[in-house]
């Protein structure tokens, strides 16, 4: 079957056992018992200082928070450090699930989760948020962002913010692996998704193989106007020059000619 055959839930659960089966190598090193260590020490947040700089922006004490594709969960219970008081994850990911009920438990919160598609989530999954957060790599993921911003523009109520810190679309030109990482490798335009079967982890290539996975290069015009169409309004963005993905894209970082490698994006739903 040609990806062009595939329905958005064919392609969605292809990426689900994708991380699915790289969700042993997130738990296998000593980063992990630091990030678990660090949560039962109390009030541990992994956000940076921009990512941390947007939040206290907007205000997270004592709001209600939903993050939508939550990984390991370790940024939703940095929300709930930051004073959130009502705390939800949202992932496909049962094994990356298990391992945020594990910090959870460490770190003393009461933060909940949901394993759901996002494209399917269940009807009684709550609907008035005050804050929606998205960080690095979830809108790659997503086949159809129209679609994906009107679910999540269902999450929140009406007044609330949805922050957005992520790759930059610039920086997807750019393959750190390439013989020359600094000629861009692939169009600004790119429709087709790049189909990879590498193990997804952050902290560099550790070989071997994982499963078939897709992911999908979106300009910044996609992503707005997704995000209108679903409801949302401008608050604010700023980009910057230091990369918030894998280490292999640091070498972008220290080169005088800067790129764009990361932004934060704040929308208010109307």
């Amino acid at each position: 079957m040609s990806f062009s055959e595939k329905t958005l839930f064919e392609v969605t659960d292809a990426n689900r056992k994708a991380w699915d089966q790289s969700a042993p190598l997130h738990k296998a090193g000593a980063e992990w018992e630091h990030l678990k260590s660090a949560f039962e020490a109390g009030n541990h947040t992994v956000f940076d200082a921009t990512a941390s700089g947007v939040l206290n922006d907007i205000g997270i004490a004592d709001k209600s928070c939903v993050q939508i594709c939550c990984n390991n969960g370790r940024e939703l219970l940095s929300l709930k450090s930051m004073g959130a008081r009502r705390c939800l994850g949202i992932d496909q990911s049962q094994a990356f699930l298990d391992q945020a009920r594990e910090l959870n438990r460490a770190a003393g919160h009461d933060c909940a989760f949901v394993c759901a598609d996002i494209y399917a989530l269940p009807e009684d999954v709550p609907d008035d948020f005050d804050v929606g957060l998205i960080t690095i790599g979830v809108l790659n993921w997503m086949p159809d962002l129209v679609r994906f911003f009107s679910v999540v523009s269902q999450l929140l109520r009406p007044g609330a913010e949805l922050v957005i810190y992520e790759t930059h679309p610039f920086l997807e030109m750019f393959d750190p692996r390439a013989e020359d990482p600094f000629v861009p490798s692939m169009s600004y335009f790119q429709r087709e998704p790049l189909v990879d079967s590498d193990p997804i982890v952050y902290d560099g290539n550790p070989g071997g193989t994982g499963s078939e996975n897709y992911w999908f290069v979106h300009t910044f015009a996609d992503i707005l106007n997704a995000a209108i169409d679903a409801g949302f309004k401008f608050r604010f963005m700023q980009e910057y020059p230091h990369s918030n993905r894998e280490v292999d894209y640091a070498i972008y970082e220290t080169r005088d000619v800067k790129i764009p490698m990361c932004y934060a994006l704040v929308l208010e739903l109307a």
